[in-house]
This record gives structure tokens, sequence and C-alpha cells, in this order.
């Protein structure tokens, strides 16, 4: 049989798609690109609405800044170097052999010279000045150039003492591009984004790059987002992770890249980015955390300061100088090693930059408050012409009173007496607190408050909130209404016990602190004795009612009842109050509101509000320079003499305060120049076994002390004469008369009889002085 063929069967075509298919697929892909169109073109139109909204307006909530005084020099001041170079310390100067860097200053026994910090003031921008500042005899002796030639004025960059800040705390401030050091944005740029100034929002091969080196290393080890993605994602954008967000982000860069120019973008971002956290304080922007690390502007950021800010970029928290210090450096120096690398910097610059330690600061810049009780006066007087909301958001800069040197020197001596005063009297650790506040006499500007033990706590505020019964604190205002009623400082006042009976049927019967009656004694004498029975039985004659429209006149704004208790102290009063009180003493009668404020400056420079001296005269000059007289005896010989080893050459006026029990105890004076209250007392109200005179003049006698101010001298108004006069019964007298005591008297008031001494003095035995006396 033939073979068989093999039969070949045919290899089928490979299929192709039907063209009808195909068409259909391209018609789908047509159309849902037609109809997407438009939502994406929409969604981009609205990216582009919420890009511009925000960019353009208000890009910040600016807290506002709290300034305390500045130190103004000049020829004449009275200052000593060690004080000057205290103030300098406290403002972060650098000391050194030469003052060459702004923020830096030399000392050379009583020789100080200086460079100063630029700042905004109220009045202007001030650049920075050098100084030769020359001491002599606890004066300011010359001031001069660096190059020679007289300076009228040099004026320091004040402390700043704190922030209001936003509801959401953040923490910045604001720098212009032009004031950002070129050696940080190279560094910055180097670093984060080599491509910013040719890449339009997104750089596709830093993302690339970025991928290839984090599959390489198998973690997320780079990043390859531009500074505009990073400005996008942190200023529009909420922090949650995901593809639609990053779609997002690279949109929006985009678009702002398509808006706006790069250097308002870079400017935006150095002022956005998120570089630490300070408590529930959140530190943005590189012009904050200059302060914030360093202590110093941004100006005078140099390249490792600069290395280790943008080190923060990568995680504020991770690398934190503070708390991660060598982790912080070796990041630092990796990044000047980059610079080098890349011929940013050359080699010697590198190695000695890398050789610097990391500069960061053991205190933060003005982190929260740095005088609380102070603080809370200031908020308290804003409220009365500033919203809340813009306190906190308008970047507002308020100019206070604060005396930095003297508040330093009163919070030293609370923090020092108090255990004393504990230890004395065998008190409870920590059980005693105080509230002292300083004012200057003329003009009433507030220079210092603590409101407890632990001055750096913003907790309640003693100063301005501890409502207490004053005391004997009450009795000037007594002894006031008295003089202005045609007493003198030598009428005698019965010193006796009494009994006086209630509307409500009780019995009031007050006592002396030694439970002794004194007989007739001087007015002054009943006041620099603190006599109960005398100044009660004063208040009584005159009217209670009297006494209460004294303290208004002095300016207590609190109402209060006319109760006979009123006259030794049954009233309550906060340590500020007490404060205004002696400042209208201190004033001769003229009543100055207490002010912690100077004045009010926009953002943009331009003066919101001044807060002004006012004057208005409230009580008689004559009888106020009387009182005075008397308070100073308070001091020379009465319940405050202990003091007088302390302030002698001052002849400071004050008055000791204890209330019942001995659960209160104040003091209350001035000086030729300042005025000052301390109250010490238990928050408990319990009894802390101290007297006005064991306790809290203890205080004030140490805070005046450290004080530079000027003896108290009061000039006699018109009206008023000095006269001796002998005081049982008073008469005139002269000096050298048994019992005779100089004392200011109204003209008007002046006895009419001499005694024998007085007359002989006087030349009074001749016939004729006799019978002009007869028609006297």
């Amino acid at each position: 049989m033939p073979p068989r063929k093999r039969s070949r069967r045919r290899r089928k075509p490979p299929q192709r798609p039907p063209r009808r298919l195909l068409w259909r697929f391209f018609k789908l892909l047509f159309w849902t690109a037609l109809v997407s169109a438009p939502l994406v073109v929409g969604y981009l139109f609205y990216l582009d609405r919420e890009v511009r909204t925000q960019f353009e307006g208000k890009r910040w909530a600016v807290p506002a800044r709290v300034f305390a005084r500045p130190l103004e020099l000049f020829p004449g001041l009275k200052l000593d170097p060690d004080r000057l170079e205290q103030e300098l310390e406290l403002l972060r100067y650098s000391k050194g052999r030469a003052a060459q860097a702004p923020g830096s200053y030399a000392r050379n026994q009583s020789v100080l010279s200086l460079r100063t910090r630029g700042f905004r003031f109220a009045d202007g921008e001030q650049g920075t000045q050098g100084a030769l500042v020359r001491f002599a005899e606890g004066r300011v002796a010359a001031l001069t150039a660096p190059r020679g030639g007289s300076l009228p004025l040099l004026r320091l960059e004040p402390l700043e003492i704190g922030g209001i800040y936003p509801a959401h705390n953040e923490d910045r401030v604001l720098v212009r591009l032009d004031e950002v050091p070129p050696i940080l944005i190279e560094t910055l740029l180097t670093i984060e984004d080599r491509h910013f100034y040719s890449h339009h929002g997104v750089d596709p091969g830093a993302i690339a790059r970025a991928m290839w080196v984090n599959l390489r290393s198998g973690r997320v080890s780079q990043g390859g987002s531009t500074l505009t993605q990073q400005l996008v994602k942190n200023f529009f954008l909420t922090p949650e992770r995901s593809l639609w967000r990053k779609v997002n982000e690279a949109l929006m860069a985009l678009l702002l890249e398509w808006r706006y120019p790069k250097q308002e973008i870079l400017e935006a971002y150095l002022n956005e980015v998120y570089l630490g956290q300070d408590g529930t304080r959140a530190i943005h922007g590189f012009g904050r955390a200059s302060l914030d690390y360093f202590g110093v502007p941004l100006a005078q950021v140099d390249l490792p300061k600069a290395a280790l800010l943008v080190t923060l970029l990568r995680g504020a928290s991770y690398y934190d100088p503070r708390r991660n210090p060598e982790r912080a450096r070796e990041r630092r120096d990796r990044i000047i090693t980059t610079l080098e690398q890349r011929g940013m910097v050359d080699a010697s610059a590198a190695d000695a930059a890398r050789r610097q330690p990391l500069g960061v600061s053991a205190q933060r810049g003005a982190s929260s408050v740095r005088h609380p009780a102070f603080f809370d006066l200031v908020r308290r007087q804003l409220r009365r012409d500033y919203r809340d909301e813009d306190l906190r958001s308008e970047g507002l800069r308020i100019f206070t009173t604060l005396d930095p040197l003297v508040q330093a020197d009163v919070e030293r001596v609370v923090a020092s007496e108090l255990p004393a005063l504990e230890k004395a009297r065998k008190l409870p650790r920590g059980k005693l607190q105080a509230a002292v506040i300083v004012s200057r006499g003329e003009g009433g500007e507030v220079l210092a408050v603590t409101g407890g033990r632990r001055p750096r706590y913003a907790g309640f505020n003693r100063a301005l909130d501890a409502v207490r019964p004053i005391g004997s604190l009450v009795k000037p205002a007594v002894y006031l209404a008295a003089l202005e009623r045609g007493y003198t400082l030598a009428t005698p006042i019965e010193d006796a016990p009494f009994e006086l009976t209630l509307d409500d049927g009780s019995t009031w019967a007050p006592n002396n602190y030694d439970r002794k009656a004194h007989g007739s004694v001087p007015l002054y004498l009943a006041l620099a004795n603190s006599y109960n029975l005398a100044t009660a039985r004063l208040g009584m004659e005159l009217g209670v009612p009297r006494t209460v429209d004294a303290l208004q006149r002095l300016g207590l704004r609190r109402p209060v009842k006319a109760f006979p208790s009123l006259l030794l102290g049954a009233v309550e009063m906060a340590p500020l109050e007490v404060a205004q009180l002696y400042q209208t003493l201190a004033g001769n009668g003229f009543y100055t509101p207490l002010r912690a404020i100077r004045e009010v400056v926009a953002a943009d420079g331009a003066e919101l509000q001044r807060y002004p001296l006012t004057v208005e005269q409230r009580v008689d000059p004559a009888a106020v320079h009387q009182l005075t007289w008397a308070l100073q005896e308070v001091v020379r010989s009465g319940t405050a003499r202990s003091l007088q080893h302390a302030v002698a050459a001052l002849g400071v006026a004050g008055k000791t305060g204890t209330t019942d029990d001995l659960r209160d105890s104040w003091f209350a004076g001035y000086s030729g120049e300042h005025v000052a209250v301390a109250w010490v007392g238990r928050d408990d109200n319990e009894p802390t076994g101290l007297t006005g005179a064991s306790g809290a003049l203890r205080v004030w006698g140490r805070v005046l002390a450290g004080l530079d101010t000027g003896a108290l001298n009061p000039v006699a108004p018109e009206g008023v004469t000095s006269a001796w006069l002998e005081l049982d019964p008073p008469r005139r007298s002269a000096a050298g008369c048994p019992g005779a005591v100089q004392l200011p008297v109204a003209a008007t008031a002046l006895p009419v009889e001499a005694s024998d001494c007085g007359r002989r003095s006087e030349g009074g035995d001749s016939l004729g002085d006799w019978i002009r006396g007869l028609f006297e």
C-alpha cells in the first residue's frame, strides 16, 4: 500500500479585535475625557481660587509682642557698670575682648564698650550702634562713638517679655527676604531644593532620585518635594497622608509658582515652616527659631547656626538640639560638609564651622512669658482698648514700663526673704506667699510686679487679685481727712478706751496692739505709733464717711461701707489698689493712674495708641505735705523704725499694716523717686505670726535698698511753714526749748500762744509786743 500522506493543518491567523470593539474603546475614552475635562478645569479653578484667597490675604495670625522699657544711656545718668552689664546679660549680649558684632560688649573696669542690635522702635527704625561708656561715681560720665565724638543718647533695644498668641498657639516673627542672611538661604536651597529657581513647583528629577535612593536603602530616607510643595503642604493642606493629598500638593504648587514670583514664595516658606515646640507653643519660621534657639535676631545667624536651623527641617523633635545635641550636631556637620563639597564654602570656613559648639542658649527666647504677674497687668489694661482677637493675630508691638533690673531685684528678694521668714518663725516651708509692686513716683509707671514666691509661675496673681484686709495701711486716710479740716500734727488726740453701740445692737470696742492706753498724744505720734484708740476716736470725731471720701480721692475705686471698723483697716484691697493710694500721696496729692503700657504700635510701624501721663489734683498739697512728714516719722521713730538701718539716708515715708490674728503683713511707702507696696501672708488665710514690721517691712526694705532711688526731701507748698512747737498744750516755741519739736504746719493753723521759752527766743518781752498781742 502506498504510504498515507500526512494532512497539514492550516494555522489560523491571530485574531484581531474587531474594529467595532476598538472603535468603542476610543469612543469611550474620548467621551470620558470630554466629560471630565470641565470637571478637571473646574477643580483647577477651585484650587487656584483657594491659593489666591489664602496667599494674598492675611497669611498668618501673628502674635502681639510685649517689650520692657528700653534703657536709654546719656551723660549724667545714675547707673553703674555692674547694672549696665546686668542689663546686657538679660538682653543676651555676648561678652568678649571687643564689641564688634551687634549684640556684643566688652568691659575694662569702669569703661564698657558695646554694639547694639538694630530695632524698630515706636518712633522708627534704629540701626546698630557702637558706643564707649565711661562711668564715674555711680553715673555715666561720658558717652562716645567708637571713632570719637560724643553721643548725646544711646538707646538699647528693649527686652522681649512675652507674646499674646493665637488660639492655635503658633509663634512666629515675620522677616523680609532682605533680612535673611545669604548663608542661610544658600544652605537651605543646597540641602532642600537645589533646583528651586529652575523648576515650576514640582521637580520630576528630584522625585525620581528620591524614589531610587529610597528603594536602594529599603526605607524613606530622602524626599522629593520642592520648597514650594513643602510650603503648600504646611500652608494650605492638612497633615493627612494620602495619594489624593499628594496630587493636590503638586497641583497647588504648580498654581502657586504660576501666580507668584520665586522670591515671594521663598519668603513665605521662611516664615511658615515648623521648627520646634516649647510646651504648647509651636515655633514657626526662621525668625522666631533664631531667637528661640540662639537668642539672636536672624540677621546675626552665621554658617554653623544656619546649618543647625536647616537641620531642624528634617525633624524638629528628632533633631532638637536641647534634647538630642549629639544627633543634631552630627546632622549639622554633614550639612556643612555638603556645602563644602558643592563649593558653597571653602575648606577652612567649613572646618572652623564644624569645630563650633551648637551655640544653643539654655533659656529659650521669651518662651511664653518672663514675668507673668506684670504681664497679667498689661493684658488687663490692654483689654480696655483692644479686642482679644486683635491682640492675638495682628502682630502688635506693645511697649511697656517694666524695668527688667528692678523686676529681677524684686524676684530675688522675695525668693530669699520668704524662706528666711519661715525659718525664723518656725512656719511650714513653702506656705508663705508675697506680692510686691514697685512704681515710679513721678508718672505712675509700674516698674515691677511679682505675684507670689514663684515669680515665673503664671498662677494666682496676688498682686492684682489677693483682696485682703489692709489693716493700719488705711490710717493715713483718716489723718489726711483731719489735716484737711484744720487739725495739725500737734493737735492732741485722746488715746483711751471707748465703746460704741452699732446699729445692729452689737458693741465695737477697739484696742491698741500693746493693749495699753497712752493718754493724750499729738496727732503725728498717734500715726507714727499706729495707736488704734486715738485713730478710732479721731475718725469718729470726723465721721467715717470723710475717711471713705479720702480713700476715694486717693484712688480707691472699690465701693466700701462706712462702718467704724473701717477706720482700723477692716477694708479689703489688692496690693495694686494700695499702691494707687500711696502713689497719690507720693505725688503730693496729684492723682496719676498706675500704668504699665507706654504705647502700642501696629505691625507696619504705625503708632496706634500712646498712653500719656494724666494728672489730676485731688487732695490738698498742704495736707499731704504734713502727712508725708508724719509717715517719715513712722520710719524714724515709729512702728517701722527697724527700717532705718537699711534706708536711713533716704528719708522714706511709709506705714506698716497688720490684720487680726497676724494673718496679713503689709508695708507701703515711698522714697523721692519710687513707690512700693509689699504684702506677706498665706493663701489659706491662716495666721503667719508676722506683723507688718516683722514681715512685709523686711521685704520692702530690701527691695528699696536695691533700687537706685532718690531721697525724699519734700518741698513745703505755699501756705505751709516749718515751726517749732511745744505739744502739751500746742504752743509756739523755738529750737533748743525743752520739749520743742519742729513740725510742718499750715500758716493759718499756727498756735496763737507762745511758750515762755518761745517768747524769749522771739524777743517778745517788750511792752509793745505785749500790747500788740492783746489786739491780735
